[in-house]
């Protein structure tokens, strides 16, 4: 399994629990993700992701995006994106 740096946790919300991303490299929903940290451990599929209130397909390096996520994860925490 493959994976590549895709950005870091620049904030996290719990209610909804959603991580803001700052994207590295590009990312599309469907795509795996795995968000490690200090006592972050999470991997999971981007099921719908949104740049300022806006649902998108498909973001860009650069952007910082929020992804619902299953878990709290912290500022720092690191992504990756994973391929079979």
């Amino acid at each position: 399994m493959a994976e590549e740096n895709l950005g870091i946790v620049s904030d996290f919300f719990a209610r909804p629990v959603v991580a803001g991303i700052v994207l590295e490299n590009g990312l599309k929903v469907g795509d795996k993700i795995r968000i490690e940290g200090h006592t972050s451990h999470l991997e999971f599929v981007v099921e719908s992701m949104q740049i300022d209130g806006q649902n998108i397909q498909e973001a860009h390096p650069g952007d910082n995006v929020g992804i619902r996520v299953p878990d709290r994860v912290r500022r720092g925490d690191k992504v990756y994106k994973v391929s079979e």
